[in-house]
């Protein structure tokens, strides 16, 4: 059996090897007949040979544009994990503890390294922040929130309810001098049984949720640090954070005295890691060497600039966006000075000035004629404004003046477009018989101690805050008439002080909007002050990257960070979904 396979085997062998020498033969010969023997006739065929290389190639350039046409229609640029961000901003950084943040560097990194128990939305409405829920007592005068679950400092450590009561400690300790102590001043917190934060305020206060946007800090941390010397702890230079971003490193440039501190994203931030990897903040000390570093790209943004300076900014590499803030320009005047504290002259004072004229001064600024916007409140019904009338005014002023020479000091500081509108102002209270003398300052803590606290002024004007719900106490009752206060006018009105007190501690929308209806009725008869425009922010930042979104409103401008982790600057490409 073994030999006879085997026999069959090599026959088998023999006839595949001589039929593939037999195939291997007419290969040759076909070749040679056809294609070897006939190269000598292509010359006679060369052109049409000619069309089909042609359209071959037309068909691999037709097949490739088409492959790069559809798979670009299926694909898309989009921001993605990763890259830098930079951002310029003027001042030193004394402090990095958030409790002590005055200077616009040092407030800017509070923004990027803290969260607050609640943060003002893409609305401009207050919202949840480390708070998961916030809820109220029928009065008002009890404020109940919870923290969300997992929170966590950037060191691993929990963020807790002790934290919380800790660091309103803090605030409220009048050793500590913290910025934020004004917000909390007579408020009682506890933890209930629920494990919930209790807040116990002395009287109503339905604006009491924008209290609560202040930075909670690490008790863990702090708790064995000297209440007087809080500012200098170690803590000041190397944070444990619960932001946005962690502190990385800090660096001195020999060149322009500029320090940079970088931020590296922090994972265990309560909204997510952020989509940049890191965040510089780079401070310097007057803005021209800020609009050099603007210009020669080596920041990414600034919002330290006003429209002013955009005629400054040369690199074809920037964008500029201007965003209303929840501020305004006004000229408060001192009632107890010796012009200004009569209304009739204050009021031929408004009925004369051109508010149009001065608001042109503040490029593309909005109107705001009172102390409350849209945004804040609705309301039915507002005070009817006196229409200008220059020369009535004139007559009426000169029949106060006895036709004498009377000089009025008007303050500013040197912001924006402050020192142009002030002098402005002084050529429409010259035309008016008044003459005035316009003072600029630089904003810093001596402003406000010799010039703001002693009301060293017969007109101020200035930018103030107005929040982002209205509540208008601080800057017109009569209990902030004094050196610590924000009444700048000096302005005393017990029925003007009933009404703020009920505004602020009444809940029901429309009843508080009738208190604020009647409030500005008497804020246009008695004239402590004249509204002149709304603020802006104006925002310089590369074409490159993703900053806050179009939609977001601002109360402050610090508030442009509260989308933060969805700012990005890099890109990549996308596959479309169908």
């Amino acid at each position: 059996m073994v030999n006879s396979l085997k026999k069959r085997g090599q026959k088998f062998v023999r006839k595949f090897s001589k039929a593939s020498v037999k195939a291997s033969a007419d290969g040759k010969e076909h070749l040679k007949e056809n294609l070897i023997g006939r190269i000598s006739h292509a010359r006679n065929v060369r052109l049409l040979i000619f069309e089909w290389i042609l359209l071959v190639l037309a068909l691999v350039m037709v097949a490739t544009i088409q492959a790069f046409w559809f798979g670009g229609s299926y694909a898309e640029d989009v921001f993605v994990d990763g890259g830098s961000y930079t951002e310029a901003t003027i001042g030193r950084v004394s402090s990095m503890n958030p409790l002590f943040a005055t200077t616009s560097s040092e407030k800017v990194l509070s923004r990027l390294m803290f969260a607050t128990l609640i943060k003002v939305d893409y609305s401009g409405n207050p919202g949840p922040g480390l708070a998961k829920s916030i809820s109220y007592s029928e009065d008002g005068r009890i404020w109940t929130i919870k923290l969300r679950e997992g929170l966590v400092w950037s060191d691993g450590e929990p963020i807790t309810n002790e934290d919380v009561m800790f660091t309103v400690s803090l605030i409220k300790n009048p050793i500590v001098n913290s910025i934020y102590d004004y917000s909390l001043e007579g408020v009682k917190v506890s933890e209930n049984e629920n494990g919930e934060i209790v807040f116990e305020l002395s009287s109503a206060y339905a604006d009491f949720a924008t209290a609560l946007e202040f930075p909670i800090v690490p008790k863990h941390k702090l708790k064995d640090a000297a209440l007087k010397t809080l500012v200098e702890d170690e803590f000041s230079n190397a944070p444990v954070t619960s932001g946005a971003f962690n502190l990385n490193a800090l660096q001195i440039s020999a060149s322009d005295d500029s320090e940079t501190i970088y931020l590296s994203a922090n994972p265990n931030y309560y909204l997510g890691k952020p989509m940049l990897s890191s965040f510089a903040v780079r401070t310097f000390g007057d803005k021209e060497s800020l609009i050099s570093a603007v210009n020669a790209g080596s920041v990414t943004a600034t919002a330290e600039l006003s429209g002013l300076d955009a005629d400054k900014i040369t690199s074809g590499a920037l964008e500029k966006r201007n965003t209303n803030i929840n501020a305004g320009v006004f000229m408060f005047f001192n009632l107890n000075n010796a012009y200004t504290k009569d209304r009739d002259f204050r009021a031929a004072i408004r009925q004369g000035i051109n508010i149009s004229e001065l608001m042109a001064e503040a490029a593309n600024a909005s109107e705001l004629s009172y102390p409350l916007i849209d945004s804040q409140i609705r309301l039915s019904n507002y005070p009817q404004i006196p229409a200008e009338d220059f020369e009535a005014a004139k007559v009426k002023i000169g029949e106060m003046t006895g036709g004498n020479a009377v000089q009025l000091n008007i303050a500013t500081v040197n912001s924006g477009y402050l020192p142009r509108v002030a002098e402005k102002l002084k050529e429409e209270l010259k035309a008016l018989g008044l003459e005035a003398n316009v003072t600029l300052y630089e904003e810093n803590q001596d402003f406000v101690t010799n010039v703001v606290s002693r009301r060293n002024y017969d007109i101020l004007l200035y930018e103030v805050e107005l929040g982002a719900d209205p509540d208008p106490l601080p800057y017109y009752h009569s209990s902030q008439a004094t050196a610590a206060g924000l009444n700048l006018s000096n302005y005393r009105n017990a029925l003007v002080d009933d009404l703020l007190v009920a505004g602020r501690a009444t809940l029901d929308t429309a009843l508080r909007a009738k208190k604020y209806e009647t409030f500005l009725e008497h804020w246009v008869s008695d004239v402590p002050a004249i509204g002149l425009y709304q603020a802006n922010l104006t925002y310089i930042y590369n074409k490159n990257v993703r900053a806050y979104g179009d939609e977001v409103h601002l109360v402050t401008a610090l508030d442009r960070f509260g989308d933060v982790d969805t700012w990005a600057a890099v890109k990549g490409t996308k596959n479309k979904t169908p």
